[in-house]
Order: structure tokens, then sequence, then C-alpha cells
């Protein structure tokens, strides 16, 4: 039984609370356009409950004939809205007093508060989306970069969806021919033959084998990757981060150890989503604020996907860059000599004999920035920079479904393949068919769905 009654009518602030141009209140439910009704002052005297679905509508909320706020109101009439219910829109001015006004107005008349999420739980309860299209909705939402957002779009129209239930398909039609050999076996009724089975079982295992693939870029796409620049003071590190934001973050001076904390930033690398953290180029502190500085930097480094060693080209190799060679020769780490607008002392064959993948630039003119952005969608996708506009998985529960569904339907093929009986067979593809199913959200427990759009904000 889920926590809340399906019947009730809910509500919720969908846009961020604080000074904005709109502030919107959103309400679904049976009752959302009699409550409607009873708050809104519309110019030719006419109910909500008489306008068109799809109609939007000015006016003003009152209550008891005081004036709250002057609206813009918008009417959607089920099954065709988001929840496949009746769903009102009030779009308030942004201001936090008036748009609490009008919700705790619409929760006087009737409507309870929403859950983290509910709107989209209803949609997915009602059919409207699936779970997996359900779950895109925050991929969306908390896109970081065009191609993330385009994967979770994708992800929402049902393009994952669609190839999942693909292989779906697949697998029902080879379960049903060896259900019906098993119930009865003396009619032989399994008329595709095991050869055309096997390459069924073939085609579901490497569709599955294909979306597995490509899920780390997806999972890069959401999660995006930490990368770490460091360097002994002075090196320019903090010039680096300004060039790759293209705007002026850290504070760039002459003096050696200006950076005595770290940075961090999110941009957008080749579609990837990287948070890029400057660290305090400080080895031996002096003081205490430099000792804890030294001891962030180090951390960040350790949690770091990829390193950015910077070198300075206007100078010799120095003991403290060697012991920042050692310690990051064992890293994912891209060498970067800075300063080559200088005149250039230091040793290039050395770094890159160590390095694979060195770059030489200048972060203060902007100089080959482009070659390191290169560098690291490179390491990142092993070569491989791929564009495409097709849903990805990106979600972990997904992944693992995805995995344990391989993992029966080669069981099943394996078991084939030694002509073992077909009730083993037909129950690795049932057992396949359930971590599908848990993924589209045909089976599901209170306590998923709980923990799923707990992660969502309460007007979603």
């Amino acid at each position: 039984m889920l926590k809340n009654n399906l019947n009730d009518t809910i509500a919720a602030i969908s846009t961020p609370v604080g000074e904005g141009g709109i502030g919107i209140v959103r309400i679904s439910g049976n009752n959302a356009l009699s409550i409607a009704d009873t708050i809104f002052l519309h110019k030719g005297k006419k109910k909500p409950s008489e306008f068109k679905s799809y109609t939007i509508h000015y006016g003003w909320i009152a209550k008891d004939k005081n004036m709250i706020d002057e609206v813009i109101l918008s009417i959607m009439c089920k099954p065709r809205s988001f929840t496949k219910e009746d769903v009102v829109e009030i779009n308030c001015h942004g201001g936090i007093v008036a748009t609490r006004a009008v919700l705790e107005l619409v929760l006087e008349k009737g409507a309870r508060l929403s859950e983290p999420g509910e709107f989209t739980k209803r949609a997915f309860l009602n059919g409207r989306i699936d779970l997996a299209q359900a779950e895109a909705v925050i991929d969306v939402i908390r896109a970081k970069t065009d191609s993330a957002l385009k994967s979770g779009m994708e992800q929402l129209r049902g393009t994952l969806s669609k190839e999942i239930n693909s292989i779906r398909s697949l697998l029902l039609d080879i379960l049903s021919e060896f259900e019906a050999d098993i119930d009865f076996p003396e009619e032989g009724v399994l008329t595709s033959g095991r050869s055309v089975a096997r390459r069924k079982l073939e085609s579901a295992y490497n569709g599955l084998e294909k979306l597995l693939i490509d899920a780390r870029r997806g999972q890069i796409y959401r999660e995006g990757i930490q990368v770490v620049i460091c360097g002994r003071p002075n090196v320019g590190k903090s010039s680096l981060l300004n060039a790759l934001l293209k705007k002026e973050r850290s504070i760039v001076t002459p003096v050696a150890g200006t950076t005595r904390d770290t940075i961090e930033e999110i941009i957008d690398i080749k579609g990837i989503p990287v948070r890029i953290v400057d660290t305090a180029g400080i080895l031996e502190p002096r003081d205490l604020v430099e000792k804890k500085a030294v001891e962030r930097s180090k951390k960040h480094i350790e949690e770091a996907d990829l390193v950015i060693l910077m070198f300075d080209a206007n100078k010799h190799l120095a003991k403290d860059d060697l012991v920042l060679i050692k310690k990051m020769s064992k890293k994912n780490c891209i060498a970067v000599i800075n300063k080559i607008d200088l005149k250039n002392k230091i040793n290039r064959d050395k770094i890159g004999k160590i390095f694979k993948h060195t770059i030489v630039l200048s972060a203060k003119k902007s100089k080959n920035i482009n070659l390191l952005e290169e560098a690291i969608a490179d390491l990142v996708y092993k070569g491989k920079v791929y564009r495409n506009e097709f849903a990805m998985v990106s979600n972990l529960r997904h992944i693992n479904a995805l995995r344990q569904a391989q993992k029966l339907i080669a069981e099943a093929r394996n078991s084939l393949d030694n002509n073992l009986t077909p009730e083993f067979i037909s129950q690795d593809i049932k057992e396949a068919l359930v971590y599908i199913d848990d993924m589209l959200g045909k089976s599901f427990s209170e306590d998923l769905l709980d923990k799923i759009f707990s992660d969502f904000c309460i007007g979603k």
C-alpha cells in the first residue's frame, strides 16, 4: 500500500523558492478544478471547471474577496496531462510571500502538500511513463552539459525503454515456446527449433551488451568526472583554471602561493561535466592555514579521476617537481608544460618519457587550451569521443539490472548449447525478465519508489 492515497489532490510550489519573475503552484488530482473554482476570480466570471483543456486565463487569486495575487491560470484536463489527472498550474509573481500565500490557500481548500517527486510518481503509477522514464526526469533537471541534457531527454522520451522493451519481447517469444514445449512435450511445439532460439538469445545478449558498453558514457554524462590541477607554486594553475573556464575565477599574481585553498568549478569539456579543482601549490606549509590547504589538496588528488600536473617551461625541473612526478606517475595524469610564450628552460623530453599525455601551452594567452581539452576527452573515452543523441544507461540501478539479466541470458544460452531440458532454459529467461521488468517498473515495491523519488524536489 502506498504511503498516501492516490485519490488525494496534491499541490506544491514547482519553481525555486525566492525572488523571480514567476512562481508556479501546481495542483493535481480529482479536486484540482473544484479547488481552483473557489479561489480564482476570472474577469468573465467563468469558473476554471468551465474552461477548455490546454487553455490559460488571466485573473486573481482571492481569499474571502481579499486579493492575494494577480495570476495566469493554466488548465490541463485528465487524461492528457503530465499525471493523467486534472492539473491546474497557477503562475504567480515570483516572490516568496505571494507564492506561499497561494499554496497555503490551495492546501486550506482541501489539497495536501505533495511528497518529493509525487507528481512524477503519479505519472508513472497512472501509466503515462515507465519507471526508467520517470527516473530520467531527475537527470534532465540535474544535467550539467548539453550532452547530459540530450541523453536525459532521450530517456524521458522513451528511447531507452523502447530498446529494453524490444529485448524483453524477444525473451518473451523464446519463453513462450519453451513453456509450450514443457506443457506439451509430445507435440513438439518448439516450432522455431533450438537453433533459432539460440540466435534469439544471442541477439538479446548482444543488445544488452551494447547498452552496457554505452553505460560508461552515460554515467560520465550523468555524474561527470573530477579533475585536479596540481603543481608547485606559481606554475600557472590558477591561470589554467581561468583559461578552461574562459573567465577569471582565480586570483592570478606573480606571488607564489596566492592560492591558499582549493577552488572548484564545473565546466563542460567535449560534453563531459568536469568538476575541476585548483589546488594550493604549497608543498611545505608555513602555518596552520597552509597545512590545512595542503591536506585538502592531497585529499582531492587521491579522489581525482584525472590529475593535471603542471610545470613551468621557464624554469628547470626543481626538487619539488621531481617529488610530484614520482607521486603522480601512477595516477591517471596529463602533464602540462605551461608558459611556452617565455624562454624554454625545462627538459620536455624527460617529462614526455614519463607521461604519455604531455601538452605544452600558455594558460595566460589561452594557447593550446583546446589540445588539453581533447586530451582530457581522450583519456575519459579511451580515444572515442561519442556524440550520438540516443539515450544511454546512466543510472546505477539500471546498470545492475541489465548486468544480471545479461548473466542469466548467458546461462540460458549455455544450457541450450549443452542440450539441457527446457525447464532450465525457461527458468533462466524468467529470472532475466524479472530484472528487466524491475528496471521498467512493470513490477515494483513501495520501498523502491520511495527511494527513487526521494531525490526529487517536492514540486516535481
